[in-house]
């Protein structure tokens, strides 16, 4: 299901602009779809309150808790269950923050990732991304969102760019505190600009040599990293809002000091920060975390340089805390047939 969908039922109803949104205030806070400071005999159509019930229940299914996961650092990864059988994850960040995915799977195959591994089985539409946001504001308050979670959201643009609208428009999110999480793809450049609601942006980075991109990221855009960090100088520029360049530190593939240098090269001055964030290991992939006080040396080097570094601990390690993992352990347990079909024929495809 799309808002948009959800919106022309509502209209088809009698619903005026502002009675559409009520309703998608009140489901995006988590409450009944009647909620408001006014009683809803007062103020919507009989036929949207008669309808109102089947509606909640039918959004009430889109995403379903099927397990959590709390995490010592205060985070809590969530497997939610899609209205198909298929499951995506969402994490509960501290101080308010909610990670949500965009697709199940993803086609981009960064090596170092579990999510890719499965490829790309289907987009998530951007009332399955709303409901994930429903679903945490159950359980906690979430004044920040991050689309870091399953899946490209350049890929499914038009759901994500939605979901965007709505929780900055609806549902209470700061516009500076949407974040939308990409490897690059021009397309963002050329979309997140329009749209009434402009979000952050942070770029999935990793390298600074457009040789090992490709390798780390085989099915990513064709990008020049410098191409990609003037892109996203420019949006920053034009936003106000400084660009989160993300850096997965692998031991001994991305730590180098041509990297470091690389870094300091392409981001020294810039608008933006660069927050490194030492592997979580995943089990079956070849991939090293480095130790905690060469990241921080490394962080402090580049600081020192220019650069501003942010060293971050990835949340809920104890939790198969890495994108992806806790679907891939819990996946046999709740993928359906079907949804096993999916992925054998994908992986067929993709050989």
């Amino acid at each position: 299901m799309q808002i948009s969908q959800l919106r022309d039922h509502l209209r088809t109803l009698g619903a005026k602009p502002a009675h559409e949104q009520r309703i998608l205030r009140a489901w995006l806070q988590g409450q009944p779809l009647t909620a408001g400071r006014k009683k809803a005999e007062d103020v919507l159509p009989l036929a949207v309150r008669e309808a109102l019930p089947g509606i909640e229940a039918e959004l009430n299914a889109l995403a379903t808790l099927r397990s959590s996961h709390p995490g010592e650092d205060g985070s809590a990864r969530l497997l939610v269950g899609l209205i198909d059988g298929q499951t995506v994850e969402s994490v509960l960040l501290p101080r308010d923050g909610l990670c949500v995915s965009t697709q199940v799977g993803c086609a981009v195959g960064c090596v170092f990732c579990m999510t890719g591994k499965d490829g790309l089985l289907r987009q998530v539409g951007s009332a399955e991304i709303a409901a994930q946001l429903v679903l945490a504001r159950r359980q906690r308050a979430v004044k920040k969102i991050v689309f870091m979670g399953m899946g490209e959201p350049a890929h499914n643009l038009d759901n994500v760019m939605e979901a965007i609208e709505a929780f900055g428009l609806f549902g209470d999110i700061g516009h500076k505190n949407l974040v939308f999480s990409t490897v690059g793809d021009p397309r963002v450049f050329e979309r997140l600009p329009q749209g009434p609601v402009k979000p952050a942006l942070a770029v999935s980075l990793h390298t600074t040599d457009a040789k090992l991109r490709e390798e780390l990221l085989p099915r990513a855009p064709r990008l020049d990293p410098a191409w990609l960090v003037a892109q996203a100088e420019a949006y920053a520029r034009a936003t106000g809002y400084p660009i989160q360049y993300q850096w997965t530190l692998l031991e001994g593939i991305n730590d180098s000091e041509a990297e470091l240098d690389g870094i300091v090269r392409l981001l020294a001055g810039k608008y933006g920060l660069l927050n490194m964030i030492p592997y979580n290991a995943n089990e079956g992939l070849p991939y090293q975390r480095p130790s905690w006080d060469k990241a921080r040396a490394i962080a402090k080097r580049l600081t020192q340089a220019g650069v501003l570094t942010k060293l971050r601990d990835s949340a809920g390690q104890d939790v198969d805390g890495g994108c992806g993992q806790l679907r891939a352990r819990e996946k046999d347990s709740f993928e359906p047939a079907v949804a096993k079909a999916q992925r054998v024929e994908w992986l067929k495809r993709a050989e």
